[in-house]
């Protein structure tokens, strides 16, 4: 079989935009499907331990779904992901506050971020048993309150070795602070097939960015040992989930919180390893990025209707965000998310894919 990719429409948002959705498949038969609306990976099928794909991400079958509002599934996250205190924040001693929106801060990038902009699309020749998406958008001066016109350009490889290789790049005319991510919810079991509590997790983290109640961190870089938070030997997910007495685990209903991952920020190491036991998959996330966010879909509300008809429930996924901390533009002592003219901002996650027998 060779790798191929194939363009389809998929839509027109309520503006009369056209979108367009983009099967990669690499020579062993993975596919992953992904859309101009947000960059979002629609889906992404892997084999399990017998050979047979599923669907290992949580989506919708339509793009008026999409466009009708989602916890972020599967979107590029961006100008900046994850949480800016109160919006606010100084760059080169001038205050800038961006856009507010989420209990009274700014979260994933504001109101309309990256996950809901249309990308301009190029796809490479498919070569090597890989294929290969380049999508491009640029966020105005202003958009969102950030600063500096952002040129960025997000390329997802479905390589032959059956990983999910995503790489962010990004230009500005003026120094503005930026933190890409993506927002795919993984259950290796297969999206919709219940909760992600077997799972077993394992996070080569030592630490953990403290938080308050509305997790924006206190600046403290607290140890995971002795904590729930400890996932540096495999564990099931579930096993301490809602251990009583813990503040991090109350203020995030579980899991919601940004580990510190070991090795030298810019090199592409192991941040994590989640294992599914029925299926046998295995799924790695290698990064190049100083976080990883944990989060395991905590929310209170309804299940949502998701591809054919299934349910995700409560606790029916996990996110993996490869990031820089939460607040960094407030924290001095954190690595820096600014980007100057002339300067390139680039980082690189990879979803490698296998299984166990």
């Amino acid at each position: 079989m060779e790798a191929s990719i194939k363009q389809t429409p998929f839509g027109k948002l309520s503006s009369g935009a056209a979108i367009d959705l983009y099967t990669l498949t690499n020579a062993s038969g993975m596919e992953a499907r992904i859309a101009t609306y947000g960059g979002i990976v629609v889906s992404l099928k892997v084999p399990d331990a017998r050979g047979k794909l599923g669907d290992v991400v949580l989506g919708f079958d339509s793009l008026a779904e999409y466009e009708a509002g989602h916890p972020y599934f599967g979107a590029i996250i961006g100008r900046y992901g994850n949480r800016i205190a109160k919006g606010q924040f100084k760059l080169e001693g001038k205050p800038v506050q961006v856009t507010a929106a989420h209990g009274g801060h700014s979260l994933h990038g504001g109101k309309d971020g990256f996950d809901k902009k249309v990308w301009k699309a190029t796809a490479a020749a498919a070569q090597d048993g890989a294929a290969r998406l380049e999508l491009h958008y640029v966020s105005a001066d202003g958009e969102e309150g950030f600063p500096g016109a952002l040129d960025c350009t997000v390329t997802y490889t479905l390589t032959e070795k059956n990983a999910l290789d995503i790489s962010y790049r990004a230009t500005t005319d003026k120094a503005t602070v930026v933190n890409l991510t993506n927002h795919s919810y993984f259950n290796l079991a297969g999206a919709g097939s219940g909760p992600i509590l077997d799972h077993l997790l394992e996070l080569k983290c030592q630490q953990y960015t403290d938080t308050d109640a509305d997790l924006i961190p206190t600046g403290i870089l607290a140890a995971v040992e002795g904590t729930p938070l400890d996932f540096r030997e495999p564990v099931a997910v579930g096993k301490r989930i809602d251990q009583a007495g813990v503040p991090a685990l109350v203020y995030g209903k579980g899991y919601d919180h940004n580990f510190v991952v070991q090795g030298p920020s810019g090199s592409l190491r192991l941040a994590a390893r989640v294992t599914e036991p029925t299926s046998g998959r295995v799924m790695e996330c290698l990064t190049t990025e100083p976080g990883i966010q944990l989060y395991t879909m905590n929310g209170d509300g309804p299940a949502i209707s998701g591809k054919g008809g299934l349910k995700y429930e409560r606790r029916g996924a996990l996110c993996l965000e490869t990031q820089h901390f939460p607040d960094s533009p407030n924290h001095a002592e954190f690595p820096s998310t600014v980007l100057r003219p002339g300067e390139t901002y680039g980082s690189r996650t990879v979803y490698q894919f296998s299984v166990q027998r």
